[in-house]
C-alpha cells in the first residue's frame, strides 16, 4: 500500500485512525520503557527481556543475533553481551553459540528478565483494548 493510499484511508476511516493511534501509543510507551530500562537495569536482565521480545516476533525459539547487534540494542560493549549470555547459558535458560541462540527455558528467561518485559506486555494489552 502506498503512503498516499494509507493517508486516504486514514482520513476516511475512524476505525483505522483509532487502530493507528493505539499502535503509535503502544510503540512510544515501549520506546520510553526501553530507554529507561537501558539506563537502570543490569545487562543480563535486559538481554533476557530482549530475547523474549525477539521470540514473540518469530515462529521459533531459535534465531541468529550477533554479539555486535545485541551490544547495539542493549547499549553495551560486546564483552557485556558475552558475559550476560554466558550467565544465562550457565543457568540453562539459553544456548548461545556463534550468534545462534536457542531459548531453552522460556519461563526461566521470563523470571530472569527485568520487570520492563512484563510492564511492556501489560501496556500493550491495555492499549489494545
Amino acid at each position: 500500500m502506498t503512503s498516499a493510499r494509507l493517508l486516504q484511508e486514514f482520513r476516511r476511516s475512524p476505525g483505522l485512525q483509532r487502530a493507528l493511534f493505539r499502535f503509535t501509543d503502544a510503540l512510544m510507551l515501549q520506546v520510553t520503557q526501553t530507554a529507561a530500562c537501558n539506563r537502570f537495569h543490569v545487562v543480563e536482565a535486559r538481554l533476557a527481556r530482549w530475547l523474549l521480545m525477539t521470540r514473540e516476533r518469530l515462529p521459533s525459539g531459535e534465531f541468529h543475533l550477533t554479539h555486535g547487534f545485541l551490544a547495539d540494542m542493549l547499549g553495551v560493549r560486546r564483552v557485556g553481551v558475552t558475559s550476560a549470555a554466558s550467565a544465562l547459558q550457565r543457568r540453562k535458560l539459553i544456548r548461545y553459540q556463534r550468534g545462534n541462540i536457542t531459548i531453552l527455558d522460556q519461563q526461566g528467561l521470563q523470571a530472569a528478565a527485568c520487570s520492563c518485559y512484563r510492564h511492556v506486555q501489560l501496556m500493550a494489552l491495555e492499549t489494545a483494548t
